[in-house]
């Protein structure tokens, strides 16, 4: 029956060890036959070998056998050959690993390869020749070439015949190791006057089905007289030798005797073992028998040898030995490393007992050369687990943060225990990817900035900065207004921020008059998903500027009136005429006020109190004084650069009523007055025009590039911040006047003192002078209390 026909498969289920599995087939299978079903063997399901990405990993045992994934099958690859695989080792097998991932796991699988007769017994010669003597006792024997073959078992040589046997017949012996040793024995005494050369055939037939044979021709030449043969002294011979030994180093001596005398007595000696593997390695002095190292010599290839020597005397007589040599092994092999799997970047956040990578090491040595122990650098968030069978796990053992390393270079290194000892290390680099953990953080809790009063809309502030210890898109930091209000109006109309630069700028121009500080948040919000983000407080101090001249109370300026301050001609000397009221609704220095006499028809008779604005005589009035004076004062602020306003006081020097109407009936209107207030006027319109013209540029200039802005946020991949165009409103009220003042004059014609009281009285007599009038003095009464109207101007009653 053919072998090749012979697809038996035998499914052997390791139970005893968890993980592992066995099968038997023959060699010689073609390409594509069936191994066995690894899935249904190892107890796995189809989806999990595709998700595991199942693979092989063997150093060498891959080249046969593939995995089918899709199927669950392992198939063979590449013919295998028992006899090229295993040489003569009687059991043949094929280890490897089956691989998974997600999580990971190995599976061994062994695969012991039968063998098939698909190899012939053959000699190494086809022809041997023989020099006997004549003189050859009976039972001589003769050591015969052995048969090789490459099979094993019952398919390697299994018997031996020789043909003819009228003078030689054919003894076997067994060897302790399984071998056979064929001699040719004499049974009948050589006569060389009969036949001088006789021609055997030995032919070598092996257990196979069907038998195959190998022959080899025998010629013996009858010499006379050699009638003894060599002798070994002994029959086995064993030594020692260490591996990697140099060329000429003498493993072993052997000696045989030969109790002839002459050429029939030199002796020479040779390896007879079949095929040409050990004349590689060693090699055996013809005269004196000492075996001697001829080529390299591996523990990890070979354990032991056995060599077969012959002596051969001169007259063709031999004997045989054996010189069994076993190799010491030499810790001449590092730990070899193999990477099954790996990853090359794990995220921040993986757990605990993660594994990052599946190591195999191997060490060809044997015993504590062998035994190997594996180790990694110090200081690192991972450990090193070993496994059985070499296998090691390098997996997380604390928490991971890019933030605090990025990337780590894990350097595993594996020693064995020989003397000295030998190690080899591998390095892995691993990059951490980061995770969003980390809000953005403001460079201060809290910010405070300042801006001066009037500042033109769209100027910056200040600028906000925070920062975030991720990486990338998660440290991307946006900034946005937080949606709050400011005296009931939104805050995104008084400022706005940069959404990439954080930089707050004011939507509208400020008024300290109106608002004199205002708080809000801006958060800065990351790029991860989700995002995260944290908030800061600002505060924006409003800085004054001395922007608003001095407002006059008192005495009120009208048009078309003259009001006029009488003072008794008894008046001594500090008589308060009256009081100068101004007020700045400005702060601090700049609404510190200074009260000056600009101009008088009288300079001796009058001043003016610089702090309290207070005009009082500064010598006794006389009766050459005249019954009109005309004050000019002027209140000036403390600003930089200061802002002033003007006052004119008329002041009557009369005792009585009557004659004081006399006399300001033709009071003239002021020329200069007039004219100054039609240049004010011009002066006003122009700044008004200007101002005009200004803001309507700013405010183009504003929108183009709000728009401007809009359209890059559109386009960006930020958080768009909506704008709000700006919106100026009064929420605090103007006033001229921040407290309510009001003067009750009293005086009589005879008193030489005025009495002056501040009430709440809310109607107030004035004396007006009306030059258009018949003469005749009004009294009028105010309706309009002070209280209730801030803005109206302080009035003073004036009575007899």
């Amino acid at each position: 029956m053919n072998p090749r026909l012979l697809l038996f498969v035998c499914l052997l289920s390791l139970a005893s060890v968890r993980g592992q599995v066995s099968y038997s087939i023959p060699e010689e299978m073609p390409k594509g036959s069936l191994v066995g079903n690894i899935a249904q063997d190892l107890g796995l399901e189809l989806k999990r070998l595709i998700s595991g990405k199942a693979k092989i990993y063997s150093r060498s045992s891959g080249e046969y056998v593939e995995l089918n994934r899709e199927r669950g099958v392992l198939l063979v690859k590449e013919r295998i050959d028992r006899e090229a695989l295993c040489a003569e080792t009687a059991l043949c097998a094929l280890h490897f690993q089956i691989i998974l991932e997600n999580p990971m796991e190995h599976y061994t699988v062994n695969i012991q390869i039968t063998d098939i007769n698909d190899n012939a017994p053959a000699f190494e010669k086809t022809t041997v020749e023989f020099r006997i003597s004549e003189s050859t006792i009976i039972s001589s024997k003769f050591v015969l070439a052995t048969a090789e073959d490459l099979d094993v078992e019952k398919n390697a040589v299994q018997k031996y015949e020789l043909k003819p046997t009228n003078n030689f017949a054919l003894n076997l012996q067994n060897n302790p190791d399984g071998t056979k040793n064929v001699e040719m024995v004499l049974q009948k005494p050589l006569d060389r006057e009969k036949e001088e050369q006789i021609s055997l055939v030995l032919t070598a037939v092996d257990g196979g089905e069907p038998q195959m044979s190998g022959t080899m021709m025998i010629v013996v030449t009858v010499l006379d007289a050699n009638d003894n043969a060599p002798v070994f002294t002994q029959q086995t011979y064993k030594a020692t030798v260490t591996e990697n030994s140099p060329k000429g180093t003498i493993v072993a001596a052997v000696t045989a005797s030969d109790a002839d005398q002459g050429s029939n007595s030199r002796i020479t000696y040779s390896i007879t073992n079949r095929g040409g593997s050990l004349r590689h390695l060693f090699e055996i002095n013809k005269e004196n028998g000492k075996m001697i190292v001829n080529g390299n010599i591996d523990y990890e290839k070979s354990k032991s040898f056995q060599i077969s020597i012959g002596a051969t005397d001169d007259g063709g007589l031999t004997d045989s030995c054996k010189l069994f040599v076993d190799v010491l092994d030499v810790n001449d092999n590092e730990p070899e490393i193999n990477i099954m799997s790996k990853s090359n970047i794990i995220p921040e956040d993986s757990k605990l007992n993660t594994v990052v990578t599946m190591i195999h090491v191997e060490d060809l040595d044997s015993g504590d050369n062998g035994k190997v122990q594996c180790f990694m650098n110090e200081n690192m968030p991972f450990m090193l687990k070993s496994s059985i069978n070499n296998f090691y796990s390098l997996m997380t053992d604390s928490e991971l943060d890019r933030e605090t390393a990025s990337e780590y270079n894990i350097t595993v290194t594996c020693s064995d225990e020989g003397v000295p000892s030998l190690s080899s290390s591998v390095t892995l680099t691993l990059q951490i990817s980061d995770v969003n953990d980390n809000a953005p953080v403001f460079e201060r809790s809290s910010y405070e900035a300042y801006i001066v009063e009037n500042n033109t809309p769209g100027v910056s502030i200040f600028t906000v900065k925070a920062t975030d210890a991720d990486w990338k898109q998660n440290a991307r930091v946006s900034y946005i207004l937080e949606d709050s209000s400011v005296n009931g109006v939104p805050v995104s109309s008084y400022v706005s921020v940069s959404a990439d630069s954080g930089v707050i700028h004011a939507v509208r121009s400020f008024d300290y008059e109106q608002i004199k500080d205002f708080r809000f948040c801006v958060k800065a919000q990351d790029g991860g998903s989700p995002p995260l983000s944290s908030n800061v407080s600002v505060n924006i101090q409003i800085q004054d500027q001395n922007d608003n001249p001095p407002q006059v109370l008192y005495p009120v300026q009208t048009a078309g009136s003259v009001v006029a301050e009488m003072v008794p001609r008894s008046a001594d000397v500090g008589y308060l005429v009256t009081k100068v009221v101004a007020v700045d609704v400005d702060s601090g220095q700049n609404a510190w006020l200074s009260y000056k006499l600009q101009k008088a028809t009288d300079r001796a008779l009058f001043e003016v109190g610089s702090q309290n604005g207070e005009i009082r005589t500064v010598r006794q009035v006389t009766e050459k004084d005249l019954l009109k004076q005309r004050l000019t004062v002027i209140v000036e602020d403390n600003g930089q650069p200061s802002r002033s306003a003007t006052v004119i006081v008329n002041v009557a020097v009369a005792d009585s009523f009557p004659e004081v109407l006399s006399e300001f009936s033709d009071f003239p209107h002021d020329k200069d007055y007039n004219d100054n207030l039609t240049f004010y006027l011009v002066l006003a319109l122009a700044v008004v025009s200007f101002l005009f013209i200004t803001c309507l540029v700013v405010i183009i200039s504003v929108k183009i590039y709000r728009w401007r802005q809009s359209r890059i946020l559109y386009h960006s991949s930020l958080p768009v911040i909506p704008y709000y165009p700006p919106r100026y409103s009064d929420t605090l009220g103007t006033g001229t006047l921040p407290h309510t003042y009001n003067y009750e004059v009293c005086r009589t014609t005879d008193s030489r003192k005025s009495d002056c009281k501040f009430g709440r009285a809310g109607s107030q007599n004035v004396l007006i002078m009306d030059p258009s009038s018949t003469g005749t003095m009004q009294r009028m009464q105010s309706e309009k209390s002070i209280l209730d109207e801030p803005d109206s101007p302080l009035e003073v009653s004036c009575y007899r």
